[in-house]
């Protein structure tokens, strides 16, 4: 049943991608409003409550109506709620149309356009790079983004699937990475502040949630790209920054593609992006590596289209397999 919701759900999402107003997010970012307003103290117990509170509602939601509809209905109907949930929270079209924008406008030559929608996607001052540097940052992000909206999803989905917690994880996943950036935007408005200890919670939360999604992707890309160049970048990472999730994908990419993805994070504009950058500088020694150019744009694309096919093909199997046992 797993394979063919991802399945369904990624063939939907391509034809007709989701709106950023939609009705889901607009539920979830509300009860996530509330659950801050009402029980966000400024206590470090208080911001685990919250934090427990605004993932954990939605979460419990997608499970309650899985076992739901499998226990009165059957598994058809568990499975439409499942390609439902996976159509709003998996998908290359969350993210794509930036990346696309991005591409073009290096590959027409137009390098002042790819710093306005670069500053305008991330919230970052682009105005000082050179051409290759805003590829690099393309990259950096796009590889990201790939992670936050598909593997990690799929990842967190898979592990709780098995355990017959139907998509639960994907919702778990997709509320727990949205609600610190929520928290971000609200801390920047006056009068609607965000406790400390509510923040503390929410890095600490995702943390643990991103540790196994986060190596998933990695060896994905590993797999699908040079194997002994990316467990080597995985591996320097790793010793060097063990806590850095993020900065182990962006190694895990530059040794799989063989390009250099190392160095300064970017200055913030006026808000912070949705990737905290500032300790990627530290990932693995770029000795040896191609400087990123245009073209590379087309291998990220095939590295993370060859990740998604093998996902998929093994899942087929196993799904396979399970059906004729």
């Amino acid at each position: 049943m797993s394979f063919f919701a991802i399945l369904f759900a990624l063939l939907i999402e391509q034809i007709r991608p989701v709106g950023r107003g939609n009705l889901i997010h607009g539920v979830v970012r509300r009860w996530v409003a509330v659950a801050t307003r009402n029980f966000d103290t400024g206590s470090r117990s208080h911001g685990w409550f919250v934090m427990a509170l605004a993932v954990g509602g939605p979460t419990a939601v997608a499970a309650g109506v899985h076992w739901l509809l499998l226990a009165a209905i059957g598994w058809p109907a568990a499975m439409l709620w499942t390609t439902v949930l996976l159509y709003y929270t998996l998908g290359f079209r969350h993210f794509s149309h930036h990346f696309t924008g991005l591409r073009d406008a290096l590959l027409s030559g137009d390098e002042g356009l790819a710093r306005q929608l670069l500053a305008r996607w991330q919230r970052v001052d682009v105005s000082q790079l050179p051409r290759n540097e805003i590829v690099r940052h393309v990259i950096r992000y796009s590889v990201l983004a790939a992670h936050r909206h598909v593997f990690g999803v799929l990842a967190c989905y898979a592990c709780l699937a098995l355990l017959g917690f139907g998509p639960a994880g994907a919702v778990l996943y997709r509320v727990a990475e949205f609600a610190p950036r929520y928290w971000k935007h609200r801390a920047r408005q006056a009068g609607q502040a965000v406790s400390d200890g509510l923040r503390t919670a929410a890095a600490q939360f995702w943390h643990v949630l991103d540790w196994l999604p986060a190596r998933f992707t990695a060896l994905g890309f590993a797999v699908v790209g040079s194997f002994e160049d990316a467990i080597d970048a995985w591996r320097a990472h790793s010793a060097a920054e063990p806590q850095d999730t993020d900065g182990l994908i962006i190694a895990a990419t530059s040794g799989a593609l063989g390009i250099a993805l190392a160095g300064q994070p970017l200055a913030p504009l006026t808000e912070t992006g949705p990737f905290d950058m500032s300790r990627l500088a530290a990932t693995v020694p770029d000795r040896a590596l191609r400087v990123p150019v245009t073209e590379h744009l087309a291998q990220v694309v095939g590295l993370v289209w060859r990740t998604v096919v093998m996902w998929m093909v093994l899942l087929g199997i196993l799904t396979l397999g399970s059906l004729l046992g």
